[in-house]
């Protein structure tokens, strides 16, 4: 082996070695591959106990008592609203355009049905009165010369088919007539040939004017509304699960603002649910409706004869609250209060009944029972 070649060699086995020192260095100082973590323990169904001592129940003046046994008042209070009878208003309008020459009638005077309470001025009122004066005056001439055909007729001087088309063309005229006068009618045509009336259909009292002379008024615009205070309706709106109780017929207590009293009796029930306001509306008639105005606000007492709840579980409306899609009251127990899941009833009185979910005589919070809810929330959410 030469020189060089010697050299090589050591050169290659200095390598090798330096390559196996570096490799046993890194075995012995490198970190272990970390192993994968250990699955998140499913998170605990939230809880419905509160605890709480006597003293913090004390001082927090949350009310305990036991549920009573016994039967809900069959009254369903609601708020009601004055409207008139749909027969006792009227919107008046103009059944032509034109211009407001005459008016008779102002806001809060009595009207009689049939009574004029403005005259418009209008072209096609001239047009109407001029074909029903026509077609009266052509009708006048058929019957004159079906008269005529028929002296002729009986005379042996006119044929028989000059009579039958005389009388063809009476029929024809008075059919022309009728046409006409009814056109006129409907248009209330006033007897001054170039103005239409607007007439109350009903007796009662002018509500709304919006007429004034020398305005130019489009077909059909209101101008009047008159309201008869005699005949009034009101309407109240209910929960779903009281409207099922109330019958027509039902008597009704009417409380006004100044805190008269007045009779009344249920007229009807919609039986339907309003998506909007998701109640359901109940009709009243009250037995004196002279006292009461339209949009006047009252307070009603509908004492439904669908039935009082009897032998049920009565809380009051405070025990009741809502957590998520439950209903639930707070029974006491020996730590504290429990969230108990109920099926409530109908509400009367400060009262709500329970048809399901305890029993008469367990102990629940009657008062502050928000606090006892407002706590678990809070559990909830830490």
């Amino acid at each position: 082996m030469t020189e060089k070649n010697r050299f090589y060699a050591g050169a290659a086995t200095a390598l090798a070695l330096a390559v196996a020192l570096g490799f046993g260095i890194a075995q012995l100082t490198g970190t272990d591959t970390p192993a994968p973590e250990a699955a998140a323990p499913a998170e605990a169904a939230p809880s419905n106990e509160v605890v709480i001592s006597a003293d913090g129940i004390s001082l927090s003046q949350i009310g305990v008592a036991p549920a009573a046994g016994g039967e809900l008042d069959a009254a369903i209070p609601a708020a009601a609203t004055v409207e008139a009878t749909p027969d006792a208003v009227a919107v008046l309008t103009a059944r032509a355009p034109g211009t407001v020459t005459r008016i008779f009638k102002r806001i809060g005077d009595p009207v009689r049905a049939g009574e004029t309470l403005a005259l418009v001025e209008s072209r096609d009122a001239s047009t109407i009165a001029t074909d029903r004066d026509a077609a009266v005056a052509r009708e006048r001439l058929a019957a004159r010369q079906l008269e005529r055909e028929k002296r002729l007729l009986g005379q042996g001087v006119s044929p028989r088919a000059d009579y039958e088309i005389a009388e063809a063309n009476l029929a024809v005229a008075q059919a022309e007539a009728r046409r006409a006068s009814a056109a006129a009618g409907a248009a209330k045509v006033a007897s001054d040939g170039r103005s239409v009336a607007v007439v109350s259909p009903v007796t009662g009292r002018v509500t709304a004017a919006q007429a004034n002379l020398g305005q130019f008024v489009a077909a059909e615009s209101e101008l009047f509304r008159v309201a008869d205070p005699s005949r009034m309706q009101i309407t109240a709106s209910l929960p779903p699960a009281d409207a099922g109780r109330v019958r027509a017929g039902d008597r009704v207590e009417l409380t006004t603002n100044d805190g008269r009293m007045i009779e009344g009796r249920v007229r009807s029930e919609t039986g339907v649910v309003d998506p909007a306001t998701r109640s359901a509306t109940v009709v009243i008639t009250p037995s004196v409706a002279g006292t009461l105005l339209p949009g006047q606000l009252v307070k009603a007492r509908i004492f439904a004869s669908g039935g009082a709840i009897t032998n049920g579980v009565m809380v009051p409306q405070d025990a009741v609250q809502t957590i998520g899609d439950r209903t639930v009251v707070f029974v006491r127990t020996t730590k504290g209060f429990r969230a108990q899941t109920v099926q409530v009833g109908g509400r009367s009185a400060g009262l709500v009944s329970i048809l399901s979910g305890i029993k008469a005589g367990t102990p629940i919070a009657t008062t502050n029972a928000f606090l006892l809810k407002a706590e678990l929330e809070k559990e909830a959410a830490e």
